[in-house]
């Protein structure tokens, strides 16, 4: 992505400056300290884990900010929550985020990328589930409504010409859902491992279904935010290496945030993000386990968002990275 060189700003001098205007010190008084809410996404999620983490650290980095995490459907309810001014910051996956024309939604801009989304297709072990093409008139969870994996399963579906008996469940849900008989099958869009895959998979025997055809029909029919991609055979309890399609995910900013607070805060997420790895909240305190996902964050990728332009305060931080 090509960057505008203007205007140009070190990072100490930003970071002084978000020093400053976000009331970083005791001189200025609490109401004036700037309050964050973060759309994250369902129980169950990498989103929800990631969204707190970054949360946690920006509150800790960036003089005079506090974040919070507003729990979501994830991605397209990200979107509806930034666009409505309910949350200055959101989680998406980049497919739900490109309208129709290549571009943004208006009002919105990217911090950066993070990591890749994989999507998951599970099954029980002992289903007659062997291929795509056997979801046709079953019962799958699509996921939550207005989330990422409800987005992109929807388009899978359509374009392989299965009509498959949809339900909207979290992956929490689905998974649960999935163990008690209540549906054959679940989509989900979300990092590798993911938390209520792997408790499943802990339990009890899953398989899942290669989407390797399916990647490629995504690929053709709507270049730019899909790759072909491997979940290993180390994902997940008894279950063989999958090839399946991956989405990256963008950390959404409203475009009324001022540049120098979306400079502190993209300085963050790329200079601690080992902080970030060893501690990866899910919104409510717990730690769980580290999200293997947040290696995935890097400078050299981070400014990977296609279409969707960079935050003009992300994109002076990127700027000042090359000098």
């Amino acid at each position: 992505m090509e960057l505008n060189p203007e205007p140009r700003l070190s990072r100490r001098a930003v970071l002084l400056a978000a020093g400053g205007l976000l009331a970083g010190c005791s001189r200025r008084p609490e109401a004036d300290r700037v309050r964050l809410r973060l759309a994250t996404g369902p129980a169950g999620a990498v989103y929800r884990r990631i969204g707190g983490s970054l949360a946690e650290h920006i509150s800790e980095q960036v003089p005079g900010a506090t974040v919070t995490t507003v729990p979501s459907r994830a991605s397209t309810d990200n979107i509806r929550m930034l666009r409505a001014g309910e949350v200055q910051l959101g989680l998406t996956s980049l497919d739900a985020l490109i309208t129709a024309d290549g571009s943004a939604p208006e009002g919105l801009s990217a911090v950066c990328r993070l990591y890749d989304s994989h999507l998951h297709l599970v099954v029980m072990a002992g289903s007659a589930i062997a291929e795509f093409g056997d979801l046709r008139d079953r019962r799958v969870s699509l996921g939550a409504r207005d989330s990422g994996t409800e987005f992109t399963a929807l388009r899978v579906l359509r374009l392989g010409r299965v009509r498959a008996d949809g339900r909207y469940l979290s992956q929490a849900e689905s998974a649960a859902a999935l163990r008690d008989g209540g549906i054959d099958a679940m989509f989900s869009l979300t990092g590798v491992p993911t938390p209520a895959i792997t408790e499943l998979a802990q339990r009890h025997p899953v398989r899942l279904i290669p989407l390797e055809e399916q990647a490629g029909e995504l690929f053709t029919a709507f270049p730019g935010p899909y790759t072909p991609a491997m979940i290993p055979a180390t994902a997940y309890a008894g279950v063989p290496a999958t090839r399946t399609v991956a989405v990256p995910n963008v950390l959404l900013a409203r475009n009324d945030l001022p540049d120098d607070l979306v400079y502190a805060i993209t300085d963050t997420i790329f200079t601690h993000t080992g902080t970030i790895t060893s501690a990866s909240r899910d919104g409510a305190g717990a730690v769980p386990d580290a999200v293997p996902e947040v290696w995935q964050i890097n400078v050299r990728t981070g400014i990977a968002t296609a279409s969707i332009p960079l935050h003009p305060g992300a994109a002076a931080w990127f700027r000042a990275r090359k000098h």
